[in-house]
């Protein structure tokens, strides 16, 4: 089928740390998932849209996936939080469950779906 016409999810300055997500699809295991990017501590992190705990949207309103301390992604349904930079979650209704990671990468200015991510593999 050949490679898919790369297109960054954002621009780099889209994301403020702590701030706001932006929110994304991508084709994985023959379906599209929601999935979402985030800034954390300087570096860009993507994952599945979709709780460890029920596979309901974390944000409840479009791109806010941190708490309030700004330090933990949450699911607005039923509070699990996670960290960052890893997905794992550390508390709420699935500790140590985590979220479906997505390979990304920051470059040009831009936020783009990395190469060894199985969604860029068609």
């Amino acid at each position: 089928m050949g490679e898919q016409a790369a297109a960054p999810i954002c621009r780099s300055d889209e994301l403020v740390d702590g701030g706001l997500g932006v929110r994304f699809s991508l084709d994985r295991d023959g379906a599209t998932r929601s999935a979402f990017v985030v800034r954390h501590d300087g570096k860009v992190y993507a994952y599945e849209n979709a709780c460890a705990h029920i596979p309901v949207e974390l944000d409840y309103r479009d791109g806010e996936f941190f708490d309030l301390s700004r330090r933990y992604l949450v699911c607005a349904t039923h509070g699990a939080y996670y960290a960052p930079e890893t997905g794992v979650c550390l508390g709420g209704p699935c500790p140590g469950r985590r979220l479906n990671a997505i390979a990304v990468n920051e470059r040009d200015g831009a936020v783009w779906l990395s190469a060894s991510d199985p969604a860029n593999h068609h």
